[in-house]
């Protein structure tokens, strides 16, 4: 079992404290760490961390660009156009080499090209449309190839907001539904080139939401887990 983020937002974030968080994460966790970063979407969150939209996208590939430098690096220096690293050492260094897998979120167009230019893999965001994410992900295959890397070595995980109801809707939305209406959704997203998913049951009103019971959310989590959990 691995242990990710989906997502913590780099304009709100040090890249400098973060890599020495997510190195120590990695350590303590022997070496199962996914950081999944993203720009958030906010407008609240910007004004309160203080931080600036603009050019957030050229931002963020240097925010990834000192991340991996720390992570990799026996000595940094950076001089960048948002971050500025004086020659140091971060010691000591995760157990992943030549570091832990770096997964970017985001439904645009711009935030997928990223990701294929950039990242180790793609993830989805917990609003996304599910039923177009076949597009997404060959995007984000295509925008790789294009920069010389090799598309069939991303990983492109779906953050799965399940929410399991009665059958009957016509019209229902991927994940959910029956349990056997999921699971077939589990692997029409396999089909589409999804290579992991997560069940999330926080978007659940009868689950995540405060106003629920809990005991009974509990009890309810509980059961949707074991029933989708994988048989092998």
């Amino acid at each position: 079992m691995r242990l990710g983020v989906a997502v913590l937002n780099m304009p709100f974030l040090s890249p400098v404290v973060l890599a020495k968080q997510t190195a120590t994460l990695d350590i303590l966790t022997g070496g199962r760490l996914d950081v999944g970063l993203g720009l958030g979407w906010s407008d609240e969150e910007y004004r309160a961390t203080g931080a600036s939209r603009h050019r957030r996208g050229q931002r963020a590939a240097e925010f990834v660009t000192v991340l991996r430098s720390l992570w990799q690096d026996e000595v940094i220096a950076h001089r960048g156009e948002f971050y500025q690293v004086p020659p140091t050492r971060m010691d000591p260094k995760p157990v992943q080499r030549p570091h832990p897998p770096i997964l970017l979120g985001g439904q645009a167009p711009a935030a997928l090209r990223r990701a294929g230019r950039l990242a180790d893999g793609w993830i989805s965001g917990s609003q996304a449309d599910l039923t177009g994410i076949a597009e997404a992900v060959a995007t984000v295959r295509t925008v790789a190839a294009e920069a010389g890397r090799d598309p069939g070595s991303l990983r492109f995980v779906c953050r799965g907001a399940v929410q399991v109801r009665p059958a009957g809707a016509a019209d229902r939305t991927p994940l959910t539904g029956t349990l056997e209406q999921i699971r077939s959704d589990f692997g029409r997203l396999a089909e589409a080139g999804i290579t992991e998913l997560f069940v999330d049951l926080n978007f659940d009103p009868e689950i995540g939401s405060p106003s629920a019971h809990p005991q009974v959310s509990l009890r309810r989590a509980d059961e949707v887990l074991d029933a989708l959990a994988p048989t092998w």
